[in-house]
């Protein structure tokens, strides 16, 4: 290749100047490979060493999720906590010049994510911490404050403008999350114009100047493990709403209403800005503006259709505002939506390490957050159906409701939220909303359950106390007072129910016979008052009674009042007439049949004085507050009010 430039030299010359360039190439080409095989540094080594730690988590980061269980991310994530440990270890004691001191802060960083992510937030705390200190060594600031916000202060300004600066705020992001990891949001309260500062410069010019690093050499510069422009995002909404979940528990809500509408413009997932809408929608219900709480939760569910606390709330608000039909069908949304296969949405790039689940855990949010299991909301939603005229939607409801409980897959069940009612309770108003549906035989089929599992474990008698006695005794005793008095007034609901059951079916012996065993079984429970002797419960106890008392009240004046009309369609008059006036002491509602069998035995003026008692009674309670197998009957004979009062205008006329 050089030779046909040397033509025009004589010979022997030419060889001369071929001999020179050989030699000057092979100098420059043994240079070149010198510098190729020259071994790097050891702050380069080190930069090395940190990226493909990154690298390595990122690759894991970015494989498929699906596949991965937790015990495997959590291995790798304890893998690489310890690999940048390893590294930290050696980097530290190095010359303290900027470059190499920004490389340990990398480091340092990168190994406090992992601890966070572990929960370990008293380890990173500390690395943080100490990193820190030997900043302020180099600078000269000391000595170092105990009090963490003005540790921080001192530290930002003791960098100043100076290349440290950007690290020493992505450690104090790291601090930032501890502590709204461990909701210490007064120190955060206390350092607010710190870290707005922080978010503001780190958000804005800084990142223009990482965005051009790539395009210089790669293995110059040490890479974070987690997306650091991600990460302050992701702290600046986490803080408004740890914040803004803590000032409406306190009462707060106007201050947390103008933070949270705030926070909704801010970048950050869809999950973090409907829970922003659901919290102000949250305020807006505390401060008695029901209409614009709506408006908040129907956002947070276009912004998030998983956001089933927002369907929740709306429920309560309808049912606050007394929309049954809107309620109802909330509770139907709900529970379609508690059903879903929960669907995970996926992390924006950087942030799978710390969720927004481990940065959000006051007690203030959860709460706020939380919201019934599946069961419990389909149990509401059968019992809303039933007590609201749409009895073959809550039998439906109630049906498929036992059938989960027996299903091996019980979803949700162990949700926070009111817990279920007990099993037998749940039968016996499965069993009243069949009988109110006219299927008898279905209702009967329930409760011989309940009669067949409970009547062998019945105590002999059961007396009961007054609270202040019984909290003189012995916890032990009073629960098993209390689950002895549970199940006999479960076996006397169901014996109540299948009376029912009988007199719809018109077969009168055998509802005197239920009916019969169900007062039989009741008067087994005495009421003792403090320094007196057990006694049968009367009406005059009533305003003193506590759930039981009044249930066992309830249950004997129906099952006498039902005696009474069972008596009175086979004309046994006198039989009737006893059962029903008893009956009217704790079930006003007899008074009407108890008048009609006065009028059979021609004792017109009394029938007339009973029924106009029974219809300027005024009940102390609301029917739908009974419980469902307590209402009064709807399925057996009844007695024309319009009929009544022609009577009355007949004997005694104007």
């Amino acid at each position: 290749m050089f030779t046909s430039g040397l033509l025009w030299l004589p010979y022997t010359q030419r060889g001369k100047v071929q001999t020179k360039i050989a030699r000057r190439f092979s100098q420059n080409s043994d240079s070149r490979c010198n510098k190729m095989h020259q071994p790097l540094s050891l702050f380069h080594k080190w930069i090395q060493e940190n990226n493909e730690l990154v690298n390595k988590w990122k690759e894991q980061e970015g494989g498929d999720t699906l596949t991965r269980d937790q015990n495997q991310n959590h291995t790798c994530l304890v893998w690489h906590s310890s690999e940048f440990h390893k590294l930290c270890r050696k980097i530290q004691g190095i010359a303290p010049i900027a470059d190499h001191t920004q490389l340990e802060l990398t480091v340092v960083y990168n190994a406090g994510v992992c601890l966070i992510a572990q929960s370990q937030f008293l380890e990173a705390e500390s690395l943080l911490t100490k990193a820190t200190e030997r900043i302020l060594q180099m600078t000269g600031d000391g000595p170092f404050a105990s009090d963490p916000p003005v540790f921080w202060k001192t530290a930002l300004k003791s960098v100043g403008n100076t290349a440290l600066n950007r690290c020493v705020m992505h450690l104090l992001c790291l601090q930032w999350a501890i502590w709204l990891a461990t909701c210490k949001l007064q120190t955060i309260q206390e350092l607010q114009n710190e870290l707005l500062s922080v978010f503001e410069t780190l958000s804005s010019g800084v990142w223009d100047e990482e965005g051009s690093a790539p395009r210089t050499k790669s293995s110059d510069i040490a890479l974070p493990v987690m997306d650091q422009r991600r990460l302050i995002e992701l702290l600046q909404i986490c803080t408004f709403i740890a914040q803004g979940a803590e000032r409406l528990s306190e009462g707060r809500s106007s201050e947390a209403l103008s933070g949270l509408q705030s926070a909704s413009s801010l970048p950050a997932p869809r999950t973090l800005i409907s829970y922003t809408h659901l919290l102000s929608g949250s305020c807006l219900a505390h401060m008695s503006r029901p209409q614009m709480a709506l408006q908040c939760y129907r956002m947070a569910l276009e912004t998030d259709s998983q956001c089933v606390c927002a369907l929740y709330q709306s429920m309560l608000i309808y049912r606050q505002l007394g929309n049954t039909q809107a309620e109802i069908q909330a509770l139907r949304l709900l529970h379609s939506t508690l059903m879903l296969p929960a669907a995970k949405e996926p992390s924006p790039a950087g942030v799978h390490l710390l969720p927004s689940s481990l940065l959000l855990q006051s007690q203030s949010l959860s709460s706020l957050l939380s919201v019934p299991s599946a069961l419990s909301v389909l149990h509401s939603l059968a019992l809303k159906c039933v007590l609201h005229e749409r009895v073959a939607e809550g039998v439906e409801y109630y049906l498929d409701l036992l059938a989960a409980l027996h299903s091996e897959d019980q979803h949700g069940v162990h949700a926070a939220g009111p817990p279920l009612p007990k099993l037998p309770e749940l039968y016996l108003q499965a069993g009243a909303a069949l009988l109110m549906a006219r299927r008898p035989a279905d209702c009967m089929a329930l409760c011989d359950e309940v009669i067949t599992t409970t009547l062998e474990l019945l105590p002999g008698k059961v007396v009961l106390k007054e609270p202040e006695e019984c909290e003189a005794e012995t916890r032990a005793l009073c629960e098993e007072v209390e689950d002895g008095v549970g199940m006999l007034l479960w076996v006397g609901a169901a014996y109540l129910l299948q009376g029912h059951c009988h007199t719809h079916l018109r077969d009168w012996k055998q509802a005197v016979t239920t009916y019969t065993r169900c007062f039989n079984l009741l008067v087994k429970v005495r009421f003792k008052k403090r320094g007196c002797q057990p006694q049968i419960p009367s009406a005059d106890m009533m305003s003193m009674q506590g759930t039981d008392l009044c249930i066992l009240q309830r249950l004997k004046g129906l099952s006498l009042a039902g005696r009474g009309i069972s008596f009175t369609q086979t004309d046994q008059l006198r039989e009737a007439l006893r059962d029903l006036q008893l009956s009217i002491q704790a079930f006003p509602g007899a008074g009407l049949w108890c008048g009609e069998v006065l009028w059979r035995l021609g004792r017109k003026q009394e029938a007339v004085a009973c029924w106009e008692r029974t219809w300027s009674f005024t009940p102390h309670f609301s029917e739908l507050s009974l419980a469902v197998y307590l209402q009064e009957p709807q399925s057996g004979p009844l007695l024309d009010s319009t009929e009544l009062r022609r009577r009355i205008e007949e004997l005694s006329p104007i």
